[in-house]
């Protein structure tokens, strides 16, 4: 009678480990990479809605400031004569 209550005991508390085990896996592991890749979806998606939005602008001023301050958001410099959006150069001693 005691051999097979320690049996059960022992299962239950074996189950348990296994419980735990995956949960940690899952949460430092798989949940983590998931939203990772929500997140890079995510920023897809804005960055061709905002395309799409500055092409529908009425005119070329327009797409022009638009452009300008989205390059300086992201910490670029932005080149009014080719108006293109270049990366900021090195500072000098730094």
């Amino acid at each position: 009678m005691f051999s097979r209550l320690s049996l059960a005991a022992g299962a239950v508390a074996g189950g348990i480990l296994v419980f735990i085990g995956m949960q940690t896996v899952n949460a430092l592991w798989i949940i983590p990479a998931a939203r990772e890749e929500g997140r890079k979806l995510e920023r897809a998606e804005l960055e061709a809605a905002t395309t799409k939005a500055i092409g529908e602008l009425a005119n070329e001023a327009d797409q022009a400031r638009v452009n300008r301050r989205l390059c300086i958001e992201r910490g670029r410099v932005y080149l009014n004569s080719s108006g293109k959006c270049v990366e900021r150069p090195a500072q000098p001693g730094g």
